[in-house]
């Protein structure tokens, strides 16, 4: 028997008020529903990197920090990610860059989907996100659902995913399908580096 691929749903804000927990729980609901994979929710809160802790280059791969070890060794357990995040500013919070920057072989050549959320969808974070993605050679799925908020919402964190996103339930479902069609089609995982 074969085991189901594991995706670990990042949820990338840490702010104290957030809705990316409701909303990162919400987007596995869906993706459970929709396709064979094994999902987890990974908080970022939970993982504390600091700024710049490393001494070298992530690309080496040779971390120094005990955090950075116990993150890359989360990282690199995933076959692929679905990064769920706010746009911030027209950009994505510095928690999530950061998380991402602490690393390099554990996220190349790995799938992802992105979906954004923000009072206008977070379509321009999903964008640079994307542009990341690709830098770091991670095969993307097309489809980048941009879930809008209410300004009730986004000020009170008055939030009901089910009851709030039901008109983007669809471009979740085709984001999942396009993961899962890329997980597929995903080479054999280079050996580690010794």
């Amino acid at each position: 028997m074969t085991s189901r691929p594991l995706v670990h749903i990042i949820a990338g804000s840490v702010r104290a008020q957030r809705l990316c927990p409701r909303i990162a729980a919400w987007v596995a609901k869906v993706g459970a529903a929709r396709v064979p994979l094994a999902l987890e929710v990974v908080e970022l809160s939970d993982w504390p990197l600091p700024m710049d802790d490393e001494a070298g280059i992530p690309a080496l791969g040779v971390y120094g920090s005990e955090r950075t070890r116990a993150w890359s060794e989360k990282i690199a357990q995933a076959d692929g990610f679905v990064f769920v995040t706010p746009q911030y500013n027209w950009g994505y919070p510095a928690a999530l860059k950061n998380a991402r920057d602490h690393l390099h072989r554990e996220w190349r050549g790995k799938p992802a989907a992105i979906v954004s959320y923000g009072g206008h969808g977070g379509g321009k974070c999903a964008a640079q996100l994307n542009q990341v993605a690709q830098g770091l050679k991670m095969r993307v799925a097309p489809t980048m659902p941009g879930l809008e908020l209410s300004d009730e919402a986004i000020r009170d964190a008055a939030l009901d995913p089910a009851r709030d996103f039901t008109a983007h339930v669809a471009a979740v479902e085709q984001a999942f399908d396009e993961l899962a069609a890329l997980l597929a089609d995903q080479p054999a995982p280079a050996a580690a580096p010794v």
